[in-house]
């Protein structure tokens, strides 16, 4: 197996329940730790939601392996994000996987959810 190229910097971020102020809750995102990524897009569609079309673009995202149970072990419902501001964007993982033997890397098949 060639090595992947890990030269792309992701944040990677777990939901977590943050108060509204007013006695409830909502899901916010919290940085769990970075991780260096080769990223590769993969097939793309648009999906029909209540507010409008939105373009899905399923990626390929490979990282450095970590064990089950390692909190920089990224794993599906987290979200790896790139950039800052207005221009950032984000992945939902959806599932992982070993990529090699030697399990030194991983593999996160992730949706990029972007408003047409």
């Amino acid at each position: 197996m060639k090595a992947p190229r890990l030269i792309i910097p992701l944040e990677l971020e777990a939901q977590e329940r943050v108060s509204d102020g007013m006695g409830g809750f909502v899901q916010g995102w919290k940085r769990v730790g970075r991780v260096w990524a080769e990223m590769r897009a993969g097939s793309g569609g648009e999906q029909s939601y209540g507010l409008g079309a939105q373009s899905v673009v399923v990626w390929r995202i490979t990282v450095r392996a970590a064990r089950g149970g390692d909190p920089r072990r990224p794993g599906a419902g987290q979200r790896l994000s790139l950039g800052a501001g207005a221009a950032r964007r984000s992945f939902r993982i959806e599932a992982v996987a070993e990529t090699d033997p030697g399990q030194r890397y991983l593999v996160c098949y992730a949706k990029e959810e972007v408003a047409a």
